[in-house]
């Protein structure tokens, strides 16, 4: 397979990315060839390698086919159906072999709860952009096929979350072409959804703290591509003004050299996270100008080219640059990666539309630092103009719906902090609905050595993973108290805490946490009720590459530096006693090699106290840290850029931050 060439970078018209309609066009072909290899008898499937699924070969291989077709199908549609035969007879092949049931690869049919329906609404919506082009000039025979094999959705059970809108366009499409389906399906999919929008243009995927990319890429994205077919007016002004609400929050969760922040589930679709922002385009919902979003959302496909995506076979692999089985989930096989297929929306919008013609417009974080509260979700997102680096703290978002109370935290959910530039340790387990995914053994106690003299490089003789981005409570036996529900507490301008409570051998442990951020830092406060005797430990980013990450520290700070500058470091402000670094090798999509700062109280006194660090993830200079004085439930920071925060954890905890003789309470 050839490599990927890209045409010129336009820097007059994209300033920020170079990248122009035609370099999405040339990534969407590259993808489109490179798998064509892998397509059984008559293109009916399509078998890249990989890791199966739990589903198994056969729903892979239509997995394959469905997400690569809806990429034809922008590509197609958008070009106006002038695109190479070939790839029209391709995906035509495809249709009437795999609706054939007499085909040796033939499409497995639709069932209760089983992954084919997913497939099917991809089929279904490439079908209507296509009809002119595919289903349009099939025989009469065939188009029956195709319809009987998409029918069998009608009265079929969903899982009770975005599953329910695969449902809504199936229908939509049978119903434009003549075929069965349930009015009251349609309409009661897009009525369930309503239970879950919870406002400013949120929603949770199912009932429940389900909040992660799925709000855009598919909460958003189906009910306005659905409005769109079926001509409904009143829907898509009410999902178009929730999608505009949205997309004010959105556009800030991308770093300023496109890395997404890497949070949530099935991040193996990597890209796909910009598809709500081409779709406010496509549906006139945007409060983005078209520059602005041309140049995020090609930010996010260079940032991955840059970085070996697609591999040099010209597939996206299972993982997030390279492959890295414990990113993704049971539900996941060869053919899921191309779910990213949904990020070439755009293509629909022709090229003459002002999203490809205006010159690119800065995105925020181009701009100046940003500090954004997201309310429904508990996030409070800060980042920084200088390195351009996003991170979002996480009071709110744990997957309480699949999440097992007394199981091991999701650490794409149940984590203090993530970002663009950092993800959380992980070990080789993977969950899907109704599992969780996590590492076994990682509330084992810490082993090695603490911190050393001012500066002085540490390490660690003992791998540790499952460090970064959680408080915790040791007890002497190395038992971990563990964040597996979330209770939100408060959200405001630079300010957000929630709590979490478990049991340990020795009695029950309560944690409230307070966070404040500050430019690049974050100041988390935690009053801590436990057990006499147990250990308190606080854990930074974990930064990861290729080569093992530097560690230094001191007695009560630590920090691990990675080799392009980015450094992660935790300082204990109140309350600890020693710092540390825990490494791991094989645990992090970003790199082999990974190296977690901590902060540890050695002896909890019993009862309540009040711990406070600085958790800081930067490519510039560390800022000095924040004075602190702590008063019983009042603590007051002094922060480095003259503002003073005064933190009360009453309850529902209070911050008010003084700057230049003026009171902002949250």
């Amino acid at each position: 397979m050839s490599s990927l060439r890209l045409p010129p970078a336009d820097t007059a018209l994209s300033a920020y990315t170079g990248w122009t309609r035609a370099h999405w066009e040339a990534v969407a072909d590259h993808l489109l060839e490179s798998v064509v290899p892998y397509a059984t008898d008559d293109f009916a499937q399509y078998r890249m390698p990989g890791r199966e699924s739990r589903s198994g070969p056969v729903s892979d291989g239509l997995e394959g086919y469905a997400r690569t077709f809806l990429l034809a199908a922008f590509r197609i549609a958008g070009a106006g159906g002038a695109v190479p035969p070939a790839l029209l007879e391709r995906y035509a092949r495809g249709l009437v072999a795999g609706t054939d049931p007499a085909h040796p690869y033939a499409w497995p049919p639709l069932t209760d709860m089983s992954q084919p329906l997913v497939e099917a609404a991809s089929i279904a919506l490439a079908l209507h952009e296509t009809r002119p082009w595919l289903y349009g000039r099939l025989s009469p025979a065939e188009q029956e096929r195709v319809v009987a094999w998409l029918a069998g959705f009608v009265g079929r059970r969903t899982p009770d979350n975005n599953w329910v809108l695969f449902r809504v366009v199936v229908e939509q499409f049978l119903a434009e072409v003549g075929g069965p389906y349930k009015p009251d399906e349609i309409t009661g999919g897009l009525e369930r959804i309503e239970d879950w929008y919870v406002g400013d243009g949120w929603y949770s995927d199912g009932a429940g703290k389900n909040f992660d990319y799925y709000a855009g890429w598919a909460l958003h994205l189906y009910p306005l591509l659905w409005a769109r077919m079926a001509g409904d007016a009143a829907r898509l002004e009410r999902y178009s003004e929730r999608l505009r609400a949205f997309l004010g929050q959105y556009q800030h969760l991308f770093a300023a050299d496109g890395g997404p922040v890497h949070q949530g589930r099935s991040l193996t679709y990597r890209f796909a996270t910009v598809a709500p922002l081409w779709l406010g385009a496509l549906t006139g919902s945007s409060p983005l100008p078209p520059g602005r979003t041309r140049r995020i959302a090609g930010g996010v496909l260079r940032h991955f080219v840059e970085r070996g995506v697609p591999d040099e076979q010209g597939l996206l692999t299972l993982g997030w640059y390279d492959t890295f089985l414990p990113v993704t989930q049971s539900y996941s096989g060869p053919g899921s990666p191309y779910w990213a297929s949904k990020a070439f929306l755009g293509l629909l919008l022709p090229p003459e539309h002002p999203v490809w013609t205006d010159a690119e417009v800065p995105a925020p974080i181009d701009l100046a630092d940003q500090a954004v509260t997201m309310r429904p979700p508990g996030w409070l997102l800060h980042a920084t103009c200088e390195d351009g680096v996003v991170r979002l703290v996480n009071h709110g978002s744990d997957r309480d719906r699949i999440q097992d109370p007394s199981g091991v935290p999701d650490p794409h959910y149940l984590k203090l902090a993530y970002t663009s530039h950092t993800g959380p340790n992980l070990a080789e387990v993977t969950g899907g609905e109704g599992e969780t995914a996590g590492n076994e053994g990682a509330g084992a106690g810490l082993e090695g050595k603490a911190a050393g003299a001012e500066g002085q490089a540490v390490g660690f003789d003992r791998a540790v993973v499952g460090v970064d981005g959680e408080v915790v409570v040791v007890a002497p036996d190395g038992a971990v108290s563990r964040r597996r529900r979330i209770e939100p507490l408060t959200t405001g301008d630079r300010f957000a805490a929630s709590a979490y409570r478990d049991d340990l051998p020795a009695g029950p442990v309560h944690v409230v946490t307070a966070s404040v951020v500050d430019g690049a830092a974050e100041v988390r406060i935690h009053r801590v009720t436990a057990p006499a005797g147990h250990q308190v430990r606080d854990g930074g980013h974990a930064i990861a590459g290729e080569a093992p990450p530097t560690a230094r520290g001191g007695e009560l700070w630590a920090s691990a530096r990675r080799a392009d500058g980015l450094v992660s470091v935790v300082r204990g402000l109140h309350g600890y006693t020693t710092a540390g670094v825990a490494t791991a090798t094989g645990a992090n999509a970003f790199g082999r090699h990974s190296a977690t700062p901590y902060v540890l109280a050695d002896a909890h006194p019993g009862g309540t106290a009040v711990y406070v660090s600085l958790v800081l993830l930067t490519g510039t200079a560390e800022a000095p840290p924040p004075g602190v004085r702590v008063d019983g439930d009042q603590v007051t920071l002094d922060l480095p850029g003259g503002d003073t925060a005064t933190v009360r954890l009453t309850e529902t905890p209070t911050c008010v931050r003084v700057a230049g003789g003026g009171k902002n309470p949250t």
